[in-house]
């Protein structure tokens, strides 16, 4: 077994403190990836609290994973030492169902192994995440970084960026098109930068009206503040699609109602309540509300291949795992541009 050294939580109301533990041997198609950096989603938080369900203690946060790898096993014929590989939401899937076999393994119909907080497939191995050292994983759930420098930044690409790279692909969104983003935090900052690269023309919906200027450097061409009524009847019937990213308790119609004949709404943040639709908003103009989570291994990769050609990088705070606690409060607090990426030589030291 390998000995890692990481940080992890003992329970759900333990803080995210130094832990040891062990990965797996390397198997004939695996990587070792020596850690360099791993972002801080907000579903780290809820995880390590069990705010989602009951989580898997000890529980080793981190699906964000950028790093060199340092070994391969025997039959990797995709990597090399010395390369830069990432590591995203998951790291495995059945295989074997239709949603496997079209390259969407997000949606296995079997479930597919988390990162972090779940079970290899034999139902009782824990997995653990990337507040670690060093991370192991089969070659066809490793993803190449087409990037050689700002390496922080890539990392909140494998989970923020193929969460709404995803959704605005899936939907056609393209030139000519009006876009609007609702919330800017990580999903939201990523959701402008790939809506402006595809040619539409974007707009930022938020409660903030302290937000407008960094929306517009983000390349938003528009905003509107979501909490004036007159900017909203402005915006009624404007929208081809409108970005959903808000993970806070909201009113889906009042958006809704801003969406053009057969609009679109791109669904990606998760309140922690249920939502109330009225089915004559979506009748009237026969709207939609679509869902979305992460992407395939194959669209990650195209992802972050098309990052690379766009030069689209996530903005972030680099800090030091031992402050990751106080990132966790300033996170929910929202405050952060945009994601906190934590550098492993930090952890190392």
């Amino acid at each position: 077994m390998i000995q890692v050294s990481g940080y992890g939580a003992l329970n759900a109301t333990s803080s995210i403190a130094p832990i040891e533990f062990e990965r797996r041997e390397l198997g004939e198609k695996d990587i070792l990836i020596d850690i360099l950096y791993c972002g801080v989603c907000h579903s780290d938080i809820h995880m390590a609290r069990s705010e989602w369900g009951p989580s898997v203690y000890p529980i080793v946060p981190g699906h964000e994973i950028v790093g060199k790898i340092s070994q391969i096993g025997s039959g990797v014929t995709q990597f090399k030492v010395g390369e830069m590989a990432g590591v995203g939401v998951f790291i495995d899937s059945c295989r074997e169902c239709p949603s496997c076999k079209k390259g969407q393994e997000q949606y296995c119909d079997e479930g597919f192994t988390p990162t972090y907080n779940g079970y290899y497939r034999d139902g009782v191995t824990p997995t653990f995440g990337g507040y670690s050292t060093q991370y192991v994983v089969d070659e066809a759930f490793t993803l190449h970084i087409p990037f050689t420098k700002e390496l922080e930044r890539v990392a909140p690409l494998l989970c923020a960026g193929i969460t709404t790279y995803s959704p605005l692909k899936y939907a056609g969104v393209g030139k000519g098109h009006k876009v609007a983003v609702l919330g800017l935090g990580g999903l939201g900052h990523m959701g402008v930068k790939f809506a402006v690269s595809m040619g539409a023309e974007v707009t930022m919906l938020s409660t903030s009206p302290s937000k407008e200027n960094d929306a517009k450097m983000l390349g938003a061409h528009h905003f509107a503040l979501s909490t004036d009524k007159d900017q909203m009847k402005a915006l009624r019937g404007q929208f081809d699609f409108i970005l959903n990213t808000v993970a806070a308790s909201h009113d889906l119609n009042k958006f809704l109602g801003l969406l053009k004949v057969e609009g679109k709404m791109l669904l990606v943040g998760i309140p922690p309540e249920a939502a109330q639709v009225y089915a004559a908003t979506l009748i009237s103009k026969r709207r939609s509300i679509i869902g979305s989570m992460i992407g395939g291994i194959a669209e990650t990769q195209e992802m972050l291949d098309y990052c690379a050609a766009h030069n689209i990088l996530s903005d972030v705070e680099v800090i030091d795992m031992k402050d990751v606690n106080e990132a966790y409060e300033r996170v929910i607090k929202s405050d952060v541009k945009y994601r906190f990426v934590i550098d492993m030589k930090s952890l190392r030291d």
